[in-house]
């Protein structure tokens, strides 16, 4: 057995055997060791389904790989990786679920997923064995079907030997210790007693550069084992195989193999196995299983069938396939599944650890592993993704992230594969859980909230009894005309935004100016001052954006998205650890919940805080003279201090109000009482999306991320190439591949985009969406997102698809809405 590796892969199911074949195709020296024998984790038990469908962009792609690689791995391997390419048959029974297949189609369209539509008659034609009656219409993909996960395991695991991967079974990791360059690996020999598998006495250690764990339902020990947080926790999966339907039997032989039959509106699955059928469901009260670890018994094992629980989805099946009725049941299966609380599995550099990757938390596992292993190792090998895989990241979720929340988020998950997936969707298990002070109050006054990271957001303000799950939609939800009156407000008169779950960190100490001229792309601002600037990847690609505020000549103040704390927090630590030999001391404090924010903006905003400001002269104290726009100053509101930032994300004048947490619910009903004469409104996040678009201001996870630079999102002004900075030479490198741009929109008048659809040139695709909303300035829908370089002019004429209709778009000038803020410089 060898002692030393490059990388070193630990699991042996589909996801991690892709892995480690796709690092030995690059050519990196890799083990795979897996506890048991291949397969032997859910791998074994999956139905081995491939479906395309998915929300997410990142995701779409690595089921495209996946489906791609899998079809090309027997003239590789000579293995048949039992690849049925039988097509996938997702039907609608009413008009919100073909809205939704229709907002899935766009992002399929921007990744070049091939799907046709049917309607009743066409399905009916086709396979005369499905009931059609009931059906708005279908969305099809040919190219995709199943594939036997123990064969596509074992092909992928024989090309992993071609690659020169070492593969050894019956060893399990019992420790892991970073020395400094590499991990020491402690592992046990694993042998068979009495069924069971059981530590023996022998161990060795394995040292190795990088480690991958794709460990699935042993997830939670591998999370003990590094001291972290991994919230993958299994789910119990049901389906059944039932006995040969002579209907299909006879039907077969003349026709094909029916395609993967999906009644989203039943939660199930149905594919053709052998003359019968298999059921597979996704139905309430399915519990979590092995929160905190699986039992050394349990191997290639399954639950207890619980077949009352799937009753419902059983008789929604013979009313879709009537010919079923009189099958009999052959077999069944109940075995664990992993989930996230959002469905997505975590790929990526593990929190707070050096050279250790994550692959685990796979729900759609068989359908994920083979683009995982690709992008993974890109990110290995390569530095970084040729796809943006930051939604996928392990550290989305904090260390405020317990056992408990993962398990009852993972089985909403579960429960949530099937229901209508509005863009809008807010889910309510495990809420409310991360509240700042001001929470009761917002409430009582109609706040609808959004989740973040934990955290409570509002997202609009609606009247008493108004009900959000009922607002939503795939057009203009109920919520809409509430989001366009309080957009109005910041345009017209004064809004309130809680913007408390913002990201924050202090840096100071000698070497923390040095350092972040190095970390960032712009230049740092002069004590009291602010700028927008930008962390690069090693690849020259965005990592994170941040508002620095320079508090003294050693001490900043770095401001980012809220959604993102875990996830800025470690590379900026990471980074400080590297350069501070380099730079000097430098220390670095996430004071994220130490500080809470709302954001004041509005051509009244600052009467409102005339009102309440003391101050010697209040009637100058926020005037340009005395506090100019992008600075910052410590002011006193009432009796709360306050860090004050004239900045604002709606483009307005306005301040960014920073206070001590413990104090903000005094400093709301201060601000509160000051507004009402003014008119000033309480404001959701999504009218703040809108009016942020207006202004062209991007967001990160949206128009700012891992795949394009900040010169290709056309922010030169916040880049200094006079300055060496971390990640320069290969931005530089890259040039400009496309282009970000702002499009009005004249699009349907029940509908606005959602940040998914692609843009067109004629018939040509140029380019996809990547934010959407309304405009209030302009009266009209608007947008952001990327096109071909040539492309990016003001005044350029192109198409964007929404609800499978080509709609007029206009490419704007930046910041459409007051070019010269005129309006943000206002001065009184």
């Amino acid at each position: 057995m060898k002692t030393h590796v490059k990388a070193l892969v630990v699991g042996g199911g589909a996801v991690g055997t892709s892995i480690a074949y796709h690092l030995g195709k690059a050519g990196w020296d890799t083990m795979l060791l897996e506890r048991d024998e291949l397969t032997s984790g859910s791998t074994w038990h999956a139905a081995g389904l491939l479906p395309y469908f998915n929300m997410s962009f990142a995701t779409t792609h690595i089921h495209d790989y996946s489906i791609k690689f899998y079809k090309q791995l027997e003239a590789e391997t000579g293995l048949n990786a039992g690849f049925s390419v039988c097509g996938n048959l997702r039907m609608a029974r009413t008009q919100d679920r073909m809205d939704e297949y229709a907002l899935y189609s766009s992002t399929a369209e921007t990744v070049g997923v091939p799907h046709e539509w049917l309607t009743p008659t066409q399905i009916k034609d086709r396979w005369p064995l499905l009931r059609t009656d009931d059906l708005k219409g279908a969305i099809y993909h040919n190219t995709d079907g199943y594939i036997n996960p123990a064969d596509v395991t074992m092909a992928m695991a024989k090309g992993a030997r071609q690659h020169g991967v070492t593969i050894e079974r019956k060893w399990q990791v019992d420790g892991y210790e970073w020395t400094g360059s590499e991990w020491r690996v402690t592992v046990t020999k694993m042998v068979e007693k009495g069924g069971n598998l059981v530590p023996s006495d022998e161990q060795t250690v394995i040292t190795a550069e990088h480690v991958v764990t794709a460990t699935g339902n042993h997830a939670q020990r591998t999370a003990q084992l590094l001291g972290i947080k991994i919230p993958a926790i299994p789910v119990e999966h049901q389906f059944i195989v039932m006995e040969q339907d002579p209907a299909l039997v006879e039907w077969r032989k003349t026709n094909p193999e029916h395609p993967v039959i999906r009644d989203a509106d039943a939660q199930s699955y149905v594919r053709e196995e052998r003359g019968g059928w298999i059921l597979g469901v996704y139905e309430k009260s399915a519990p979590a299983r092995f929160e905190y670890g699986v039992p050394d018994s349990f191997r290639a094992d399954l639950f207890q069938l619980d077949l009352e629980r799937i009753e419902q989805q059983y008789m929604e099946m013979i009313h879709r396939i009537p010919s079923c009725e009189e099958c009999g049941l052959k077999d069944d299966f109940n075995g664990p599944i992993c989930y996230t609380p959002d469905g997505n599995p975590l790929v990526g550099p593990a929190p707070g650890l050096r050279n250790m990757w994550l692959a685990e938390g796979f729900s759609f596992g068989i359908t994920a592993a083979g683009g995982t292993g690709y992008y993974l190792a890109q990110m290995m090998v390569e530095g970084e993704a040729e796809i943006d895989m930051a939604s996928l990241d392990p550290k989305r979720y904090g260390s405020w992230m317990t056992t408990e929340f993962a398990a009852r988020k993972n089985e909403e998950c579960y429960d949530h594969v099937y229901i209508l997936h509005h863009p809008d969707e807010e889910r309510p298990a495990a809420r409310p859980l991360r509240t700042s002070p001001a929470y009761d109050r917002q409430a009582a006054r109609g706040a609808q909230f959004g989740w973040v990271n934990g955290w409570e957001r509002p997202n609009y303000y609606a009247p008493e009894g108004f009900s959000d799950h009922d607002a939503r939609s795939f057009r203009r939800g109920g919520w809409w005309q509430y989001a366009v009156e309080e957009a109005k407000a910041i345009r017209e008169g004064v809004g309130l935004v809680d913007a408390t779950a913002f990201t924050k960190h202090i840096v100071k100490g000698a070497g923390a100016a040095a350092f972040l001229e190095w970390f960032t792309t712009n230049k740092l601002p002069r004590v009291g001052r602010i700028n927008l600037t930008y962390a690069l990847t090693d690849a020259g690609t965005t990592r994170t954006e941040y508002t620095i505020v320079r508090l003294a000549e050693d001490e900043f103040y770095l401001v980012s998205a809220g959604a993102w704390t875990a996830y800025d927090a470690d590379y900026l630590r990471k980074s400080i650890e590297d350069m501070e030999p380099q730079f000097g001391r430098i220390e670095c404090q996430d004071v994220t919940t130490q500080w809470g924010v709302f954001a004041i903006a509005g051509p009244k905003s600052r009467d409102v805080l005339n009102a309440v400001i003391k101050d010697a002269d209040p009637s100058t104290a926020l005037s340009n003279k005395r506090f100019p726009w992008l600075s910052a100053k410590q002011i006193e509101l009432g009796m709360c201090p306050v860090n004050a930032i004239r900045v604002a994300y709606t483009g307005e004048l306005g301040w960014e109000l920073h206070h001590p947490i413990e104090m903000q619910n005094y400093l709301f009903d201060l601000l509160e009482k000051a507004g009402e004469p003014h008119g000033m409104k309480l404001v959701g996040a999504r009218a703040q999306n809108w009016l942020r678009q207006e202004k062209s201001y991007r967001a990160f996870g949206n128009e700012l991320g891992r795949d394009a630079t900040p010169l290709e999102a056309d922010l030169p002004r916040f880049v200094d190439l006079e300055k060496d900075f971390r990640g320069k030479d290969a931005m530089q490198a890259l040039g400009i591949r496309s282009k970000c741009v702002t499009l009005l929109i004249d699009g349907p008048d029940d509908a606005d985009p959602w940040g998914r659809e692609a843009l067109y040139d004629g018939e040509t695709k140029v380019g996809r969406l990547t934010s959407g909303g309304y405009s209030v300035a302009f009266g009209k829908s608007i947008g952001m997102g990327y096109v071909k370089r040539e492309l990016a002019e003001v005044g350029t004429k192109l198409k964007v698809r929404m609800q499978r209709q080509l709609w007029d778009a206009t490419v704007v000038e930046d910041s459409p809405y007051d070019p010269k803020n005129a309006t943000i410089r206002m001065d009184g």
